[in-house]
């Protein structure tokens, strides 16, 4: 069975991290997630997370490194996640498909429903 690369972005700001609700039409929708999406086939992890960010987002962010991936799968979904801290480049977050957002310290977390494969690495960050 092959999975799909999908890439996540930890933007970073200070102490803070973003958080993004899924939309509640969607798969795991109401929780609580890393932005992100799809890489399709002809793009790069860096080029994929640059466009869905600004697509979901309406911001551009810097990469800065690879935190870690996760495999994830469920009924519906097979993937492997590809993690990356980033950073506000430009832009004022609109939200274009997600329901709400926070930027929480890493501490507060456990206050959030966070999809499955998000939660699994919640531990890596400080």
């Amino acid at each position: 069975m092959s999975y799909d690369n999908v890439v996540a972005a930890i933007i970073k700001k200070d102490n803070l991290y973003f958080i993004a609700q899924r939309n509640r039409n969607k798969h795991l929708g109401l929780k609580w997630e890393f932005p992100g999406g799809k890489v399709h086939a002809n793009e790069t992890f860096k080029e994929a997370l640059i466009r869905e960010i600004k697509e979901e987002l309406n911001i551009e962010v810097d990469l800065h490194s690879k935190l870690t991936e996760e495999k994830y799968r469920d009924n519906e979904i097979n993937i492997i996640l590809h993690y990356y801290i980033c950073s506000i480049k430009s832009g004022i977050i609109k939200l274009n498909e997600h329901e709400n957002f926070a930027w929480v310290e890493s501490k507060d977390f456990n206050k959030y429903e966070f999809a499955e494969g998000d939660g699994d690495i919640l531990s890596l960050l400080n």
